[in-house]
């Protein structure tokens, strides 16, 4: 029988110590390795949370070969794409790295809400009460075939009365702790960790992509008055609920950039690079007047390129509007099925795919709200060709260590409670002033 897979925890960095990170984000379309420097910062009030700076040493991407809707479907050819990508950082950035985070967008991502509750035997809460009730929700979260990839809290109640941050010294018969766990298949977790460590690379943490997006996105009222982020790459959109400066869902739909590309190679018999290039060039998610006057070259699958066929640009718009249409529309089903309705809400729109001219106007239309752009923030020495949204998910990976303490895993299971000194009741009080 197959052991459970327990993904490796990152320790917490210290807010007064510089470090270096490497981070990888193994996209359908791109893999991208981002090495960089992590300075300590004065606290700010817009990217509130942050206590480091990120300025990139070294940058390395690649076209992705191998994946599919995030799940690696061949392994030499991701490993090869992971290679060349990591080795293009090392090389910018003259060092060698040895571990990694990685970004992982398929295995189905979901999230759901852990809930457990202790009995109090003391005059008020203790810190043995906090540890007994953590215990007792961590060991919930277990689901046969999933591996948990971050287990965020929500807070703590006494006798049924939520929305306690701290209930230490408080009095009460019973105490709850109120948890959202973010999972995915193991089995894919597995082929995504694989692949890494072929390369001889050790995996420090694996980190859901809307997480990562959005805490690269994100400004600090966006992510406490309520945010969806919707992170669009060629196999996926990753869907990441933000509300109270936290991650309150995730979701994924199995569609993507990618399969706009397809629907245009297959309606005009054309190659994929060059449906790919007529997409990015040309195409648009509406239409407008001009549309129709205007003719684009295209030349058919075993056909002369010295005489290609034209087509209205109207025509090539027809065949994208329906499919980001029904992208757009799935994921407003999801979040309005997880309760999580898109109405009243910022949606922010991260990932290659999001850079489709006219998208933010048809997401408007469909899902409501206000929609912008979201590219990476609070990032130093970033080229421009990748300061776009494209890059968001790799950015993201890097301020994750800022707030992976945050996070409470089984102490039986998790190296990072396990790792740092002090004791565990001076852990869980650290933990206490971290998360809350």
């Amino acid at each position: 029988m197959t052991q459970p897979l327990v993904l490796p925890r990152l320790k917490p960095i210290s807010p007064r110590k510089a470090t270096t990170l490497c981070v990888l984000d193994i996209g359908c379309s791109k893999v991208v390795c981002l090495i960089a420097r992590l300075d300590p910062v004065e606290a700010s009030d817009t990217l509130r949370g942050r206590t480091h700076r990120a300025r990139i040493l070294g940058i390395g991407h690649q076209r992705s070969r191998g994946v599919k809707a995030g799940v690696i479907v061949n392994m030499e050819e991701a490993e090869a794409s992971v290679r060349l990508a990591v080795d293009a950082a090392e090389r910018m950035a003259k060092v060698q790295i040895e571990s990694v985070i990685v970004a992982n967008a398929g295995g189905r991502l979901a999230a759901a809400c852990f809930d457990a509750a202790v009995p109090i035997y003391g005059p008020g809460v203790s810190v043995a009460d906090l540890h007994r009730v953590l215990e007792a929700t961590a060991l919930r979260t277990a689901q046969p075939g999933r591996a948990v990839l971050h287990s965020l809290p929500n807070g703590f109640s006494l006798d049924g009365a939520g929305g306690i941050r701290d209930p230490r010294g408080m009095m009460g018969e019973r105490l709850g702790a109120h948890f959202n766990v973010v999972s995915a298949d193991s089995a894919a977790l597995r082929n995504l960790m694989l692949a890494v460590e072929r390369c001889h690379l050790s995996v420090e943490a694996v980190v859901a992509t809307p997480y990562a997006a959005g805490l690269a996105a994100l400004v600090d009222d966006e992510a406490q008055l309520g945010a969806i982020v919707l992170d669009m790459g060629g196999g996926s959109v990753s869907l990441g609920v933000f509300q109270d400066n936290r991650l309150a869902h995730v979701d994924a739909v199995a569609l993507g950039g990618r399969h706009v590309t397809m629907d245009i190679a297959r309606v005009l018999n054309i190659p994929l690079r060059d449906a790919e290039r007529l997409k990015t060039l040309h195409g648009s998610a509406i239409s407008s007047p001009s549309d129709e006057r205007e003719t684009l070259p295209i030349v058919q699958v075993a056909e002369d390129r010295d005489n290609p066929a034209h087509i209205p640009r109207a025509h090539l718009n027809r065949i994208i509007a329906p499919r980001v249409e029904e992208i757009l529309e799935l994921a407003r089903d999801r979040l309005n099925a997880a309760g999580h309705p898109v109405a009243g809400r910022r949606v922010v729109l991260t990932g290659g795919a999001s850079q489709l001219t006219g998208l933010p106007e048809a997401a408007r239309r469909i899902l409501g709200g206000q929609i912008r752009i979201g590219r990476p923030l609070g990032v130093q020495g970033l080229p421009d060709s990748a300061k776009n949204p494209g890059f968001a998910v790799a950015v993201g990976l890097l301020i994750y260590p800022q707030f992976a303490a945050g996070e409470y895993f089984e102490p039986g299971r998790s190296g990072r409670v396990q790792s740092t000194g002090g004791g565990y009741f001076g852990r869980v009080g650290r933990w206490l002033k971290e998360s809350f």
